[in-house]
Formats: structure tokens, C-alpha cells, sequence
């Protein structure tokens, strides 16, 4: 019987009809993504993609990508596919996330993927892959677990 390492993604139901752009909108204000250069990718229901082109000034001692680097794209990855599922007019943030770093993160650019796993009320559950591309070539260097915290919109009185 044959064995997948992952099992199939989840299919999931927004709950804003303007996730899209509540996503986008968000990003386009974290001017930390701006200030390091990183570019939204891919975008679904449960899942978003950020990606870091090389800048020297991005690198640790031995010319990699910082850690802080990796984990702030992945963070941010994680928290984005966990706000495509959020209700119109909430906003997410980190409690807290787990980040293994696997390999070197030496590459031209890298890719941090988010996954929602598993939604509630008024927390989110996810994870995040990091992949440093060179030559077309992706090594995976870092792998997260993480949880979202849904703060939703105040009503009004």
C-alpha cells in the first residue's frame, strides 16, 4: 500500500467574502514585509505564500538568511492563511509558533508557505514551510507549527 508523507490539503470555506482583499490590505500595511522586501505569492482559502528575494543585508555571519528572517516570512505566511478564514472585519495575530530550522537557508530567494490546519471560533491552528530556491533547486530549511488568535470586529452599540 503506498504511503504519502502529507496527507491531502484541506478544502476550506471563507467566512469574509472579501478575504482576498482584507489579506492583501493587511499586507500591503505591514511595512515590516516592505522593509525587508518580501512579496505576497500564491493566496487560497487556508493557505498563503511569501516570498524573499537574497539582499546581503538579510544574512547572518555566514551569508544565509538570518533565522529572524525565516521565521518573520514564515510567521507572517502562517498568520495570512489563518485570516483568509476569518470573519469580515477581524484581524489575526500570533500566540505563539514553533519554528525548527532544518537546513541552511542559502538560496536566491525563499518561499514560506502557510497551511491552515485546523480553524475554531477564536483560535487558528497552522503551519509553515520554508524553502530556499537556488538555481531552481529548493531545500527545505525550516518547518513551523503555529496558533492564531481571531480578534474579531467590536459591534457596534
Amino acid at each position: 500500500m503506498p504511503h504519502t508523507a502529507r496527507p491531502a490539503q484541506k478544502s476550506f470555506e471563507p467566512r469574509n467574502p472579501d478575504w482576498e482583499a482584507t489579506v492583501r490590505g493587511s499586507f500591503a500595511r505591514q511595512t515590516v514585509m516592505t522593509l525587508i522586501g518580501a512579496e505576497m505569492g500564491a493566496l487560497a482559502p487556508g493557505h498563503c505564500e511569501i516570498r524573499l528575494p537574497f539582499r546581503a543585508d538579510l544574512t547572518q555571519q555566514n551569508g544565509y538568511f538570518h533565522a529572524g528572517i525565516t521565521a518573520t516570512i514564515v510567521d507572517s505566511a502562517g498568520g495570512y492563511s489563518g485570516l483568509t478564514l476569518m470573519p469580515a472585519g477581524s484581524d489575526v495575530l500570533t500566540v505563539e509558533f514553533k519554528l525548527n530550522l532544518l537546513a541552511p537557508a542559502d538560496g536566491d530567494y525563499l518561499v514560506a508557505e502557510g497551511q491552515v490546519l485546523k480553524t475554531g471560533r477564536n483560535l487558528v491552528i497552522s503551519r509553515g514551510e520554508v524553502y530556499a530556491i537556488r538555481n531552481g533547486h529548493a531545500t527545505h530549511c525550516a518547518t513551523m507549527q503555529q496558533t492564531l488568535m481571531t480578534m474579531h470586529a467590536k459591534k457596534e452599540k
